[in-house]
């Protein structure tokens, strides 16, 4: 079922589908599994390139030595852009801790240094973003790596868009957030 809220179509899989990530089990897979970095536009590469300067004390060395070479960016020749990947298949912001990947981007921004979150393709994962005319396409994207984070998500029965509850108002704004909460009881009396 797709529902129109704004300008979003959205599938009702988001609310349906239970979803927690759980890093204990899954290590961080998304930012190594894939067949390309992370989906970025131009603002946001705006953005990083504004940030880089403290981004780049929470990188790996090799992730460092990426960027030295080839930047943290590539599709500019296609105009489709995601982050540049080492030849493990991290992404360049990759860095670990006590065996779990984690996003400079991120801990640069949990540490106060800069403005900038991370991608957004990122921060609503396992939501992906796709252009359908005018509209928004919002759908739930399942990933053979994340089955723990849907069985974590259905232990604790936390639907995927109160999971994604902070990206979705970064994103969209507090009032179409809202607009799915009614909606969500509405879906529920039909289940």
């Amino acid at each position: 079922m797709i529902i129109e809220v704004e300008n979003t179509l959205i599938s009702s899989e988001i609310f349906s589908v239970n979803f927690v990530c759980h890093l204990e089990k899954c290590k961080g897979a998304c930012c190594i599994e894939g067949d390309r970095g992370a989906p970025l536009d131009k603002e946001e590469i705006e953005k990083i390139n504004h940030n880089l300067k403290h981004i780049k004390h929470f990188m790996s060395a090799e992730g460092l030595e990426l960027l030295m070479i080839e930047g943290f960016h590539e599709g500019e020749e296609i105009n489709d852009f995601a982050t540049t990947c080492l030849s493990s298949g991290e992404c360049v912001f990759v860095y670990k801790e006590n065996g779990i990947l984690g996003c400079a981007m991120e801990k640069a921004y949990k540490a106060g240094l800069t403005d900038y979150y991370k991608p957004m393709s990122c921060h609503l994962y396992p939501i992906r973003i796709n252009k359908v005319g005018d509209f928004d396409a919002v759908n739930y994207h399942e990933w053979s790596i994340c089955k723990s984070a849907c069985s974590f998500g259905n232990e604790l029965n936390v639907p995927v868009y109160q999971f994604l509850k902070e990206p979705l108002i970064r994103k969209f704004g507090e009032p179409w957030y809202n607009e799915l909460e009614l909606i969500h009881q509405e879906f529920k009396k039909t289940l």
